[in-house]
């Protein structure tokens, strides 16, 4: 598919859309499909109901370095949200690659996304993810937008892992290779 001109990106104003939101919602999918990210599976411990709880997020992002703030959206209609609204703490697991069944897994609605799955619960009782990069950290902000929410929290504690990470690009999961360390000195 060739690249959309910028104008294709602004409402024709045909339709009476002056306000400049994009309408087009499968140029606007497209447009991510072309946006690689990585894949992670967030987990929690429910508050109410006290178990484990967990979905996988493409949408993590780094917001600030200090404080270590993280963001991530998700579906304000998703069966992990009610928890989530409720929640102090969260894990981000980053997933390596080769772990394309662990993230469809907590992607998958309405079966038990823990069973058979290796984790082991933090002091505090969220979820760590065998095998992954993680970071568990405590909610700052829940901002309700569209139908979805963006979740902001600030890291207090990780551990990172020697894989290449696990990347979704296109509809398809993909592995990175290990690029060695730069040297110093090179610019």
């Amino acid at each position: 598919m060739s690249a959309q001109p910028v104008s294709a990106l602004r409402p024709d104003g045909a339709r009476g859309e002056g306000d400049g939101v994009v309408r087009d919602q499968a140029l606007f999918r497209e447009v991510f499909r072309r946006h690689p990210a990585g894949v992670a599976v967030v987990t929690l411990l429910d508050p109410v109901f006290g178990r484990p709880v967990g979905f996988t997020a493409t949408s993590v992002i780094s917001v600030s370095a200090d404080p270590p703030t993280l963001a991530f959206s998700i579906s304000r209609g998703s069966s992990s949200w009610p928890a989530l609204s409720q929640a102090d703490g969260i894990v981000v697991n980053f997933l390596p690659s080769g772990h394309t069944a662990l993230s469809q897994r907590f992607a998958t609605h309405g079966i038990d996304r823990f069973e058979g799955v290796a984790w082991r619960p933090l002091d505090s009782g969220e979820p760590v993810l065998a095998g992954t990069t993680w970071v568990h950290a405590r909610v700052a902000d829940r901002h309700p937008t569209a139908d979805s929410a963006l979740v902001v929290a600030r890291v207090v504690q990780g551990a990172v892992g020697d894989e290449t990470p696990l990347v979704f690009f296109d509809r398809g999961y993909h592995g990175l290779f290990a690029l060695p360390p730069l040297s110093e000195g090179i610019s």
